[in-house]
């Protein structure tokens, strides 16, 4: 994070009781169609194409997220892109040339955080991936992934003509309502339980997590998706976390009750969205388990990377027998 526009590795947030915490994130506003304000944040974010620029990593979930709704949407010509790299991460989010990377070449950055000095010198706040910036006003737009796979399903369709629709109106609220307990108790729910400091809050979080996946499961063996026969950014946000469980937090996080692998409707779900159209693509396993277990000194000391688990995620899955025949 940055002090006052200065860098301090104090990365971890915990309350009294041990639990982690998640700050909100500081930078809320939107694009839209025409530049209207959307619901936080300032208006003059207007869609046009070339004009913002995504910063994300490849092992993080929320910043996967973002890329997966790029491709998804097909922003790729539209909206620009930089990876950072996952061997090296001094003073935060570290933008080299290594495989697997994108360096920046937009605003010639080498660390996140520079990119947040540039928007605010005075910045005090979390500095993270994906990060939305607007190449013509020079600052960041936003770096909440929920809010910018938001305008990223709806804002631009006017330029690309793809009207694909992730957040329809007639399924919102249950949307949200699924969005809140998986947000609580599985995306944030791997960290409340790898980033616990103590017995009982990571016990709390771990129950929490396995208790959630035990739900979903059963959910999911009544229908296809989340909330019914149409995929929404609600199993999105659940496939991230889903994709990185037995290859990262099940070892790396001690979230060890289960695998995956071992529910069988929430594997065959995790196996079809791994293999929609282009999702593979932007999928990087290798940066996924060194951005976690080589990046994190203070979960995994010594930063050496689990060799395996071996794992095919090409396999065929059986989430068509839900197709009405």
């Amino acid at each position: 994070m940055l002090i006052d526009g200065k860098w301090s590795d104090d990365d971890q947030f915990r309350n009294k009781d041990g639990k982690f915490v998640r700050p909100d994130s500081s930078f809320r506003s939107w694009v839209t169609a025409d530049g209207a304000a959307g619901p936080t944040g300032q208006a003059g974010f207007r869609a046009e194409p070339g004009r913002y620029h995504l910063y994300v990593t490849h092992n993080c979930p929320w910043a996967y997220r973002s890329v997966m709704f790029r491709t998804l949407k097909g922003l790729e010509d539209i909206i620009s892109l930089s990876v950072g790299g996952a061997s090296f991460k001094d003073e935060g989010w570290t933008f080299n040339d290594e495989p697997g990377a994108i360096p920046d070449s937009v605003n010639n950055i080498h660390h996140l955080h520079e990119l947040y000095s540039k928007a605010d010198p005075g910045y005090t706040g979390r500095v993270t991936v994906p990060t939305l910036w607007d190449i013509e006003n020079q600052t960041i737009v936003s770096n909440e992934s929920s809010e910018i796979i938001r305008m990223f399903n709806s804002a631009f369709d006017g330029l690309t003509g793809n009207n694909s629709d992730y957040y329809p109106e007639d399924l919102r609220s249950e949307i949200d309502e699924i969005n809140d307990v998986v947000y609580a108790n599985v995306n944030n729910g791997v960290y409340r339980t790898g980033f616990a400091a103590t017995q009982e809050a990571y016990e709390e979080a771990f129950d929490k997590l396995f208790n959630t996946l035990d739900d979903l499961d059963a959910r999911l063996g009544q229908q296809r998706y989340l909330v019914g026969e149409r995929l929404t950014e609600a199993d999105w946000r659940l496939f991230s976390t889903l994709l990185r469980f037995d290859i990262v937090y099940y070892g790396h996080f001690k979230c060890n009750k289960k695998h995956i692998y071992e529910y069988p409707n929430l594997w065959n779900f995790t196996l079809e969205l791994y293999q929609h159209p282009g999702i593979a693509e932007v999928t990087n396993f290798d940066h996924i388990k060194r951005g976690y277990y080589h990046l994190m000194p203070k979960v995994n000391p010594l930063g050496i990377v689990a060799k395996g688990p071996s794992i095919n995620f090409d396999q065929p899955h059986d989430r068509d027998k839900f197709l009405k025949v």
